[in-house]
């Protein structure tokens, strides 16, 4: 077995890494803060080619293995959730259903600009009344002869309304199968569509300076061609997402756990009380061994997940796998940090203070922790 990385993938977490502390670290609790995304730090990102990692050159992608894009989401959610939030969504729920189920015409017509940095795109399937049941969305779309008329709303969608969103793929109901159920299509909305509105939301508790936004349809007029991929396919190009999906929030679990074990190690080497570093007393000491524990069962976890996808074999469960365990092992490396920093760690002068807040949405985006529960369940037999 070879757990060593390639020089490729070592020098994406060399560059990754520098690029974070420098452009990143140095303004990210303003922004979160202010609640400000940042156009200038995404089409950095972009420059650096952090969108598109794993679409082939034809596309305008780096054409990478998909280990490679792991990290680079790693490296930067270890400095920031916000900027990784923009990274991950940009990647596995804006460009990846394009690439994987879009035609010939929809991959060159978008995916050069997505992989650029200098366009964003949303991905439209969570709506106020249907989170964990994702099948049971109400959003609508009705074929008139000419065009489908959408209509409905989507809510908790990233990268869908700033300055750089050209559009959003959207699930809608478009009738009934023969078992009963309900069909599934997505279709491409480009911003600027007559009817068609994204709505900036604020006030949250974390990835305060990523773009969040609910989506309004109404009798919004698309043409056949916005189809993505087939008719009725758009619960299964749902599902292939979210897997996809997982691998990328369970590498922001990953680094915020990294980043926030990182600052506590720091401080309690240099934090003195009794007349000796903290890092000296054994209940201290103990904590941040378990937090090595954790992030190194971590990384193999999701690095594992990642090999298995690289090599086209199933990697579905222990996509759930990881990122059930880095979204919840995050929260407990944070708690752990702001505990270590003691009342400092409440203090927003302090990164862990941030790292405590971002990790909550892991468990809840990409499938909550409890439907990662369910779907690991299952492949097991249960």
């Amino acid at each position: 077995m070879d757990f060593d990385l390639t020089p490729e993938q070592e020098m994406i977490r060399k560059e990754v890494r520098k690029f974070a502390q420098k452009v990143i670290a140095p303004i990210a609790g303003e922004l979160d803060e202010k609640e400000e995304f940042s156009s200038e730090i995404t089409i950095r990102m972009g420059e650096i080619g952090l969108f598109g990692m794993f679409v082939p050159e034809t596309y305008g992608g780096q054409g990478m293995d998909y280990l490679s894009y792991i990290i680079a989401v790693e490296e930067v959610a270890r400095v920031d959730g916000s900027q990784a939030a923009t990274i991950a969504a940009g990647n596995s729920l804006g460009i990846g259903p394009i690439y994987y189920f879009g035609t010939e015409e929809q991959k060159h017509k978008y995916l050069p600009t997505l992989c650029s940095g200098k366009g964003l795109w949303g991905f439209g399937l969570t709506e106020p009344t249907a989170g964990s049941d994702a099948g049971g969305s109400r959003t609508t779309a009705v074929f008139d002869g000419t065009h489908w008329v959408i209509n409905g709303s989507k809510i908790f969608i990233t990268n869908a309304a700033n300055d750089l969103t050209m559009g959003v793929t959207v699930q809608a109901v478009t009738g009934t199968r023969p078992n009963g159920r309900p069909e599934y299509t997505c279709f491409i909305v480009e911003k600027g569509t007559p009817g068609f509105r994204a709505v900036p939301m604020h006030k949250k508790m974390m990835w305060r300076a990523s773009n969040t936004a609910e989506l309004y349809f109404d009798d919004v007029r698309v043409p056949p061609e916005n189809i993505l991929g087939k008719q009725g396919d758009g619960f299964h190009q749902m599902l292939k997402t979210l897997d996809g999906g997982r691998l990328s929030i369970a590498a922001m679990g990953l680094g915020g756990a990294q980043g926030a074990y990182d600052a506590a190690l720091s401080y309690a080497k240099q934090r003195e009380q009794f007349g000796q570093p903290i890092s000296k007393f054994q209940a201290v000491a103990f904590k941040l061994a378990d937090c090595a524990v954790d992030i190194e069962c971590g990384r193999n976890l999701l690095y594992k997940a990642c090999w298995l996808r690289n090599h086209k074999r199933p990697f579905e469960k222990e996509a759930a796998m990881a990122k059930l365990f880095c979204s919840e092992m995050m929260g407990r490396v944070a708690d752990h940090a702001v505990q270590i920093h003691g009342g400092y760690g409440l203090m927003k002068d302090y990164n862990v203070e941030r790292f405590y807040r971002d990790h909550k949405l892991l468990e809840i985006g990409e499938g909550t922790s409890e439907v990662q529960r369910l779907v690991i369940s299952r492949y097991i037999g249960c």
